[in-house]
């Protein structure tokens, strides 16, 4: 009988050919399944110029073998820290799967097609509040973000609206995965990849 990539995963036999990337998937398929409110939802980390940390949770909008994508205001707290220094970490926590997923690496802005893309396929309430929002700047009343938000809906009317310049996306290329699943007595089981050149190294860790 083959064995899931899970069972593989924490085998003590061989991972020399074990993709994380693969790995992933089948844990988001589940996730997918089990998670009653957001699956895609990931803690983001990055740091400002003090290199003090800071994170939020923000959305798993698109991934590939390349790495995993996330849409963002590029002058918000996130965004000007990320332009600044290109590096995250990400964290994702099924809490009905008892499963966690960290993910850490260099970070890369995806191509302007890629941003057109994702929001062209977002609803156009989304779309008006990323051209109306100056995200993680002071707001002065709930009033005037609504009123901004009105007078963009009647400056564009019937027709499209265009992605604002401001408005992109990041791709976290990982360097290193590390996979979790809780066990009995937090026995818990744990295995990290880095990553080797075009290989992946992986490592059973005491939990």
């Amino acid at each position: 009988m083959l064995q899931t990539l899970t069972e593989r995963l924490f085998d003590d036999g061989d991972r020399a050919d074990l993709d994380p990337f693969a790995v992933f998937e089948e844990w988001y398929a589940l996730a997918q399944e089990a998670e009653p409110n957001d699956p895609h939802a990931m803690a983001l980390a990055s740091v400002d110029d003090e290199g003090m940390p800071d994170a939020r949770m923000v959305l798993l909008n698109a991934r590939d073998s390349r790495g995993f994508c996330f849409f963002t205001n590029f002058e918000s707290d996130k965004g000007r820290q990320l332009l600044a220094h290109r590096k995250a970490a990400l964290l994702m926590h099924w809490k009905s799967l008892r499963r966690q997923v960290r993910i850490r690496g260099n970070v890369e802005v995806v191509t302007p097609q890629e941003a057109d893309a994702y929001f062209a396929s977002r609803a156009r309430g989304s779309q008006i509040a990323s051209s109306a929002s100056a995200q993680s700047r002071p707001l002065a009343s709930r009033a005037e973000l609504s009123a901004r938000v009105d007078a963009l809906t009647a400056e564009v009317g019937e027709g499209p609206v265009t992605r604002p310049a401001h408005w992109s996306g990041f791709r976290v290329v990982p360097q290193v995965f590390e996979f979790w699943k809780d066990g009995q007595y937090r026995l818990h089981d744990r295995v990290r990849f880095v990553r080797d050149g075009a290989h992946w190294v992986s490592t059973r860790l005491y939990p």
